[in-house]
């Protein structure tokens, strides 16, 4: 299924960026199934990052704005 892309470009790198640090810091800060639990929730961030979707903001009908042809 492909789905039209709802996040610009600044954000996509500001999600990965962000999933990353936040993985990163529970695998470093929480004990044991709790870091790889948080780690697995950013990853999810890192993914909408990197296809461009996200399904929250398509809920709530966030579209880009895409200059006509």
């Amino acid at each position: 299924m492909f789905h039209v892309k709802n996040v610009p470009v600044w954000e996509r790198v500001l999600r990965v960026l962000a999933g990353l640090a936040v993985a990163a810091a529970a695998l470093y800060w929480l004990p044991g199934p709790w870091g790889w639990l948080v780690a697995a929730g950013a990853l999810g961030l890192v993914a909408s990052g990197l296809v461009g979707y996200c399904p929250m903001c398509a809920m709530v009908g966030r579209r880009l704005d895409v200059p006509p042809r």
